[in-house]
């Protein structure tokens, strides 16, 4: 990984630190504890031992000594639950917090950012990546600041009886961080290879199987079968790559705390059989040293071989961070601006909405044009239709006015610019409807009242009756408590897109914005669709897409769209008359008035 890069990402992961709450400090603070404790038990065990077997006292001087050592068990017992607890609530605190700042950010960026990449990879990101920081939080920043302290604490406590077994101890430490950092860089390249090679498999694997009848109709089943069996060998190489320098560099540093305290054992040994008279000061030998210092060795090691452990969280919380931070800074170009405090709301009444579109250029999240520049006015109380090819810029135009994508020149709404209003309060004054109908799994009632969950069940009755599905609901055994299923099971698309449409309905919107809503209904379907919308509309503005002939006679304006400007401009009858595109697909000879589902925005 690139050194700015890692720096960079460094810097962005202890920033979220503070979303741990206190509970990060408490942590630390039971660590801290339990080390003291640590301290204490090794030094009451040397001295029961010395005295029992060197100074030959009696079991029953120690008591105290026992009653203490038995306290202080229970302390560090109770110490080291309580780090657990406090890590993992630090962890818990930081992932939701995350969570719900990336999916505020995606909420942001709007469906033409999320489109842009495959569900699986995003949901890769969400969960995933975001619970992959935990042990970065809960283990890794903690145990650096007792990676720091208990070695510390334990040297105080060597250095003033022996200063040879300080000198050791102090000396081979740093070889323990030293072959950790050497590990590090690769087990941070490891995991951020491994982060994408599971996000691109993650959206492979979800696409493909939400196209697996498409894919079983042109006999393409066993190819990408192959194909995800590829991904996924990639994915398998990369995992292992991961853990084999997990394994590797445990093994590592196991092994040089090992030979450290071996050293140690050795020094002790010799000077007790008088080959070695030198450390303690110019005292004797006694086993009390000895004893404490050899229990707390490996004590003090242990705090740096777990620091190389978590130093893979690091690692891990690195190659995680990288689309993290990307997404979280990420700006669209030219973002609406916030409103000032002083300025009129232009919505404010129930009146229709009026729209002037002046140069008017729709650009993706990346800066590209997609759409424009055009001119336009949708009066108060107009309907006016949106046709063209596919890919003439038609959905790119919508997405524009909801504010989904950035624009440049001017979009005027009731006169005020719409980069001057905030979104929340243009969006509660529009009610879209889509081609492909968006119901969530739950009930009836709950998709039909997403947008005022304290809707009386009187009120989605009468939205429902309004959509012409009421009877639909009343068929069914469970009423508006029907459930429906991911995806959509449970229902038909007709059934599905004239709940959409009561949902709709149930916001008492001033403007309708509807891309091509009848498309994928069959004949009774559109008809139910269309009255009821008609009824809605009456006192409404309305700016539709759509594709059929026999809905551009109520129109009072129709803007032809190509390639991303409007080549023509009137009524039907107008239109009808003069050559030219609209008169083509009127025609036949060019056929652009089908659904165009595969129009995407980049």
């Amino acid at each position: 990984m690139d050194k700015s890069l890692e720096k960079k990402l460094t810097s962005w992961l202890r920033k979220q630190k503070k979303a741990c709450g206190p509970y990060l400090y408490l942590t630390v603070f039971s660590g801290v504890l339990t080390g003291l404790c640590l301290v204490l038990q090794a030094y009451l065990i040397a001295t029961v031992l010395h005295g029992i077997i060197i100074l030959k006292l009696p079991r029953t001087e120690f008591q105290l000594s026992f009653a203490i050592l038995l306290g202080l068990i229970l302390l560090r017992a109770i110490f080291s639950y309580a780090r657990e607890r406090f890590a993992f609530e630090a962890g818990k605190r930081l992932r939701r917090e995350i969570r719900a700042a990336l999916l505020d950010k995606l909420g942001q960026l709007g469906p033409a950012f999320v489109g842009g990449k495959p569900a699986g990879s995003w949901a890769s990101i969400v969960l995933e990546q975001v619970e992959d920081l935990h042990d970065y939080y809960a283990k890794y920043l903690p145990q650096m600041v007792l990676a720091g302290f208990v070695p510390l604490t334990i040297l105080a406590a060597v250095f003033p009886l022996n200063w040879v077994a300080g000198l050791i101890l102090l000396g081979t430490a740093p070889l323990i961080p030293f072959f950790m950092v050497l590990v590090g860089w690769g087990a941070a390249n490891a995991n951020q290879k491994h982060f994408k090679a599971l996000s691109q498999l993650s959206g492979h694997f979800l696409d493909r199987l939400k196209g697996l009848t498409t894919l079983k109709l042109f006999n393409r089943g066993e190819a990408e079968l192959k194909v995800i069996e590829a991904a996924s060998e990639s994915f398998r190489k990369k995992t292992m790559s991961v853990l084999r320098i997990a394994f590797l560099s445990s093994a590592v540093l196991e092994f040089f705390s090992a030979i450290a305290i071996a050293m140690i054992a050795v020094y002790f040994g010799l000077g007790y059989l008088g080959y070695m008279e030198f450390g303690n000061y110019g005292g004797p030998f006694v086993l009390f040293t000895g004893m404490f210092v050899l229990i707390l060795a490996p004590e003090y090691y242990q705090p740096l071989r777990d620091l190389g452990t978590y130093y893979h969280a690091r690692a891990q919380a690195a190659g995680a961070a990288e689309e993290l931070m990307k997404l979280m800074e990420y700006q669209i170009p030219a973002a609406p601006s916030r409103p000032r405090k002083t300025q009129v709301n232009p919505l404010e009444s129930d009146l229709p909405i009026a729209i002037e579109a002046k140069e008017f250029s729709v650009k993706s999240v990346s800066g590209t044009v997609l759409a424009g520049p055009m001119d336009f006015r949708l009066n108060a109380g107009d309907h006016i239709a949106v046709v063209g090819p596919s890919g003439a810029g038609k959905t790119s135009l919508l997405n524009g006015i909801l504010g989904f994508l950035p624009y440049e020149g001017s979009l005027k709404i009731n006169g005020v610019e719409l980069n001057d209003l905030p979104m929340d309060l243009w969006r509660d004054s529009l009610a879209w409807l889509g081609q492909d109908p968006m119901l969530f799994q739950g009930s009836i009632r709950e998709n039909v009242a997403l947008s005022n969950p304290g809707m009386t069940d009187m009120t989605v009755r009468a939205l429902l009756e309004r959509a012409r599905v009421l009877d639909f609901v009343d068929q069914q055994a469970q009423g508006l408590d029907h459930p429906i299923g991911e995806q959509m099971t449970g229902v038909s698309v007709g059934v599905a897109q004239r709940i959409a449409l009561a949902r709709s309905l149930g916001q008492e919107a001033q403007l309708f914005l509807l891309d091509e809503p009848t498309a994928s209904l069959d004949r009774h379907s559109e008809q139910a669709v269309l009255k009821s919308l008609n009824e809605a509309m009456a006192e409404s503005s309305c700016l539709m897409i759509t594709h059929r002939l026999e809905q551009l006679s109520r129109m009072d304006e129709i803007l032809v769209l190509d390639k991303g400007f409007i080549v023509q401009q009137g009524n039907f009858q107008a239109l009808s008359q003069v050559s030219g595109l609209f008169r083509q697909m009127q025609t036949g000879e060019l056929d652009s008035l089908q659904p165009s589902n595969k129009e995407v925005t980049p």
